[in-house]
């Protein structure tokens, strides 16, 4: 657990997902940092006293150490306000004080809990939520309800603020505006280590944050004033960045894993191609006869360098992790398909798969193939 709290820490966000093709987004982003660890460390934190990391949108959806709390009452404050852009509440503001009640009394519930049972109109594609789901989300974005877990269909679990965040930061006195927006542009650059303005402002998305964006460029310099952030010149971007004065510049780098898509180092897509020259797009809403790499594609980093990608699948019924595509990029070492494989056989371990197996598709399938069988008969 203390490796698992640095770990978050340093992230800062775990972005939230639906999407299981390979493993839940949050999961993802600690494996390729610590390796095969013990998933239930992610509940434990999240849902059991002492709780280390709370649900908001601090990115989009997404886990962060819930010592943030007061640092979003702004972000909280404006969604009251206003509504949340998904979710227009002018309409049911009767729904407000029914719901809160009744979770008041019933303890953590989904909407679906609170709907008893009333069915929904499947009138598109995506999400169709019900009047008690918008109510609930709009109370989610506006602090009113905390995410308290997710019950086995991944359905948030809402219940009260004070059920769910520890005192010491719901009591917390509120920072202001430029203090706020001073902690996340600092904390952001803690996890980049270094990043252009715009970096560090995406991270917490606070040029979408009406509270505090305003409050960004006074909180920028004075983190630089201070010392704190250092102005440097990163190559392969053309904008003024920021170096944090505790990142560390190691002589060799001697990294190997696979991101998740939702992965703060690829997540956004112009920075990734800027500092690796990786073209990086994810193709899960692209119709299979266009796309390029695969439904769910993971970048392959070794050393310091994003090497190849692979699309992956866990096939729970088989209990084979498929690489439905495999692909170098160019420059690539000739070590490449033999790292891969041994990170894929971590990955499918810590998956609880017993095997990996390679479909022909992409130009490192071949050898991958071949590497993956040499470690299985190891």
């Amino acid at each position: 657990m203390r490796t698992f709290t640095r770990t978050l820490n340093r992230t800062a966000v775990l972005q939230i997902d639906s999407v299981n093709v390979l493993a839940r987004a949050h999961y993802m982003p600690l494996f390729s940092r610590m390796g095969p660890y013990d998933t239930g460390l992610l509940r434990r934190a999240s849902e059991k006293a002492p709780r280390r990391m709370v649900e908001y949108w601090a990115h989009v959806a997404a886990f962060m150490p819930v010592d943030l709390w007061p640092y979003m009452r702004h972000r909280m404050r404006s969604y009251e306000e206003r509504g949340h852009e998904w979710v227009a509440i002018q309409h049911r503001p009767e729904l407000v004080g029914s719901l809160l009640a009744e979770v008041r009394e019933r303890g953590p519930s989904t909407p679906r809990d609170l709907d008893d049972g009333l069915p929904t109109k499947k009138t598109h594609w995506g999400w169709n939520w019900s009047e008690t789901k918008k109510v609930m989300e709009y109370l989610f974005a506006s602090g009113q309800l905390a995410v308290a877990g997710r019950n086995q269909q991944f359905e948030r679990l809402y219940d009260l603020p004070e059920r769910v965040i520890p005192p010491q930061y719901l009591d917390a006195p509120e920072p202001t505006a430029r203090g706020a927006a001073g902690e996340l542009l600092r904390r952001a650059a803690v996890a980049h280590g270094v990043g252009t303005e715009f970096d560090l402002r995406d991270y917490f998305r606070l040029q979408h944050d009406r509270a505090l964006q305003p409050f960004v460029k006074p909180a920028l310099a004075a983190l630089v004033e201070s010392g704190e952030l250092l102005e440097v010149r990163m190559e392969g971007r053309d904008r003024p960045a920021y170096l944090h004065r505790d990142a560390a510049r190691p002589r060799r780098v001697d990294a190997r894993a696979l991101l998740s898509p939702f992965d703060p180092l690829v997540w956004e897509r112009d920075r990734t191609e800027q500092l690796f020259g990786f073209h990086y797009r994810i193709e899960i809403y692209v119709p299979e006869a266009k796309r390029v790499h695969g439904y769910y594609v993971l970048p392959f980093l070794l050393g310091e360098d994003l090497v190849g990608r692979v699309d992956l699948k866990s096939d729970r019924k088989s209990g084979s992790l498929v690489v439905k595509g495999a692909y170098a990029e160019p420059g690539a070492p000739d070590r490449t398909a033999r790292e891969l494989a041994e990170e894929l056989v971590s990955m499918a371990g810590w998956l609880g798969l017993s095997a990996v197996v390679v479909e022909q598709r992409g130009d490192l399938a071949a050898e991958l193939t071949v590497a993956v069988k040499e470690l299985a008969g190891a």
